[in-house]
C-alpha cells in the first residue's frame, strides 16, 4: 500500500510540510507572542542539536516530507543556522527549505542562507511606522528590519514574503502603506489574522482585524484586488494581485476562514516535541526517544501516531476551544 509511505491522518490529509523551531529565544518581544518581561526560555541543554534535527528529517523524508521551514523564536539568534540549512538541503527528498525571521539579523546572514540552499524567506513585520513597530515589538529595531528586507532581495530571494499580523484598533493605518510596499518593491505582503497564541492570554475575537476588511481597505485605498489561481491547494494564504497586475497580497484568515481541512503541516518544537497542529494540546517527545536511543522504527511509529491523532480543526470559532499552554514563541512560528 502506497499510503504506508505517507503521513496521513484520519481525515485523509497528507503531511509533507514540517516546521522546525530551532530556538525559543528572540531579540524582540511582540506582545502577541511573548511576555514583555521574565520570559521562560528552555535551558540550552534541552534544545535539539543540529544532529538530532537532521536525524529526524532523515527519518521522515522517506514518508513524503519534502518541505521544511525553520522557525523560532527568532531562528537566526541560534549560531550557525546556514550550516543547518546546508545539512538539510543535502537530505534526499527535501525539495524546499524556508525560514521565518524578523529580519533583524538578515544583513549578516541573508547571502549565507541563500548560498546554503535556502530559497524561501518570510519576514515578520507588522508595521511600517517606526513608532507603531516599537509599540508592537517593545524594541527599537525597525531600521534593521528594513535593512534585512533589502538584504534578502539582494541575496536573490524572490519573492520576499512579509508577514504582517493584523490587530483591530492598532494596525489599520499600516494596511495602505503595506499595499504600496508590495507595489514598489515586489515583496509579497501577507496579512495574518491575530491568533490566540499570545503569552499573556489577552486575545479576544474583537481584536481580530479580518481578512475581508483588509481587502476592502486596500481595494478602496489603492485599487481593487483580483484573486490569483492557487497552485498549491494546501497553502494557507489566499493570494491576490492588484487589478493592474502590480503588487501581490496574501491573506491568512486563520480565524474567519480556517483552512484546517487542507492542512499539510506538523511541527517540531525547539525542545524536540512533535505537535500535529499549531493549537494542539498534546505533544510527542521525540528528543526523549533520541536520548533513550530508541530504534528508528519506534520513532517513526510515534510520528505516525501523532499525525493519526490530529483533530479535524482548531475549533477557535467554537465554545470548545482551549488555548494551548505554550505561547507562540515556545511552539515555533
Amino acid at each position: 500500500m502506497e499510503n504506508q509511505n505517507q503521513l496521513i491522518d484520519s481525515f485523509g490529509r497528507v503531511h509533507n510540510n514540517l516546521r522546525i523551531s530551532v530556538t525559543d529565544r528572540c531579540n524582540i518581544r511582540c506582545f502577541y507572542c511573548m511576555p514583555s518581561e521574565d520570559v521562560q526560555f528552555v535551558h540550552r541543554s534541552k534544545i535539539m542539536s543540529f544532529e538530532e534535527i537532521v536525524r529526524f528529517v532523515r527519518l521522515v523524508a522517506p514518508l513524503g516530507v519534502n518541505k521544511i521551514r525553520l522557525t523560532g523564536g527568532e531562528p537566526l539568534v541560534r549560531k550557525d543556522v546556514p550550516a543547518l540549512v546546508k545539512m538539510l538541503a543535502e537530505i534526499p527528498g527535501i525539495q524546499d527549505i524556508g525560514i521565518t525571521t524578523n529580519g533583524i539579523l538578515l544583513p549578516q546572514y541573508a547571502q549565507q542562507l541563500y548560498d546554503a540552499g535556502l530559497r524561501r524567506i518570510n519576514i515578520s513585520l507588522d508595521a511600517l511606522n517606526a513608532e507603531k513597530f516599537k509599540e508592537i515589538t517593545r524594541r527599537d529595531e525597525y531600521a534593521k528590519v528594513r535593512e534585512g528586507i533589502k538584504s534578502a532581495h539582494a541575496a536573490g530571494f524572490n519573492p520576499v514574503k512579509i508577514n504582517a499580523v493584523s490587530i483591530r484598533n492598532m494596525t489599520e493605518e499600516e494596511i495602505i502603506p503595506f499595499g504600496q510596499l508590495a507595489r514598489e518593491t515586489g515583496a509579497e505582503i501577507r496579512f495574518i489574522e491575530f491568533m490566540p497564541l499570545d503569552a499573556d492570554n489577552q486575545w479576544e475575537r474583537e481584536k481580530v482585524l479580518f481578512a475581508h476588511e483588509i481587502q476592502e481597505i486596500l481595494s478602496r485605498g489603492i485599487m481593487p484586488l483580483v484573486p490569483v489561481e492557487q497552485h498549491d491547494k494546501s497553502a494557507p494564504a489566499s493570494n491576490f494581485v492588484f487589478e493592474d497586475g502590480v503588487g501581490r497580497i496574501g491573506f491568512i484568515a486563520s480565524i474567519s476562514a480556517p483552512f484546517c481541512m487542507s492542512c499539510n503541516r506538523f511541527r517540531l518544537t525547539a525542545d524536540g516535541k512533535l505537535r500535529n497542529c499549531l493549537f494542539s494540546l498534546e505533544e510527542t517527545d521525540i528528543r526523549e526517544l533520541f536520548q533513550k536511543n530508541a530504534p528508528d522504527q519506534q520513532i517513526l511509529e510515534a510520528v505516525q501516531s501523532s499525525i493519526a491523532a490530529k483533530k479535524e480543526g482548531h475549533e477557535i470559532n467554537t465554545a470548545r476551544f482551549i488555548q494551548p499552554d505554550r505561547p507562540m514563541y515556545s511552539i515555533g512560528g
